[in-house]
């Protein structure tokens, strides 16, 4: 039963920063807040922030034998995952605008644009250039690198679909302000998994070779 409600707890948490941040709410909000959509962004960060730190405790609160634990050599791969997630937090960083992903900049400025760039426009280059949701991706790495419970086991899977969703959802708002633009970087460009850059880079190896 206490499981069971920690899936509905997640559940809701995942619902409400789906439908918050929705192209129908945000396009309702900014018709009725006008020039006051601007703070937005901040309170939606805020919002989900306060109300997933109950859900966490209560999955903590929750903990039992372990499924799954990293040991042995298993440790390498565990360090391999950690190691990429971080990289591709970073590699993100420095072509998202943290200002604009915590909404401090839309107060600044007023602007409301979809991506996390700080001039809005469609930044295809370094790792975007690789998967274009480095920052999805590097969070369902991370969530998986702990000892696995059950009560970690079902915030994980949730996460993790909650993560593809998400990402699903975004990429409905990009297509709508970007248009063709952004279906050409669809199809050069992975969603999640880097698949086409590895078949390139790969590709691009082997052909090298065969003309040395």
């Amino acid at each position: 039963m206490n499981i069971f409600m920690l899936a509905v707890l997640w559940i809701i948490w995942c619902a409400l920063h789906s439908s918050m941040i929705s192209v129908t709410a945000t396009g309702y909000l900014k018709r009725w807040l006008g020039t006051r959509f601007r703070i937005y962004r901040l309170i939606f960060n805020l919002v989900a922030l306060v109300s997933v730190i109950p859900v966490m405790v209560y999955e903590q609160w929750l903990r039992g034998p372990i499924l799954f634990r990293w040991e042995g050599f298993l440790i390498l791969f565990q360090v391999i995952l950690l190691i990429s997630a971080l990289l591709l937090f970073l590699a993100g960083a420095r072509h998202y605008d943290l200002l604009q992903f915590s909404g401090l900049r839309q107060i600044k400025t007023g602007s409301s644009h979809n991506t996390l760039t700080e001039t809005g426009e469609l930044d295809t280059t370094g790792i975007l250039d690789i998967t274009r949701h480095p920052w999805y991706l590097g969070g369902i790495l991370i969530i998986w690198t702990r000892d696995i419970d059950i009560s970690a086991l079902v915030t994980n899977i949730i996460l993790t679909l909650y993560f593809i969703v998400g990402t699903v959802l975004e990429e409905r708002k990009l297509l709508i302000e970007y248009g063709d633009d952004y279906r050409r970087y669809q199809e050069k460009v992975s969603m999640l998994i880097p698949i086409k850059w590895l078949l390139s880079t790969t590709r691009d190896i082997f052909f090298s070779t065969k003309v040395r």
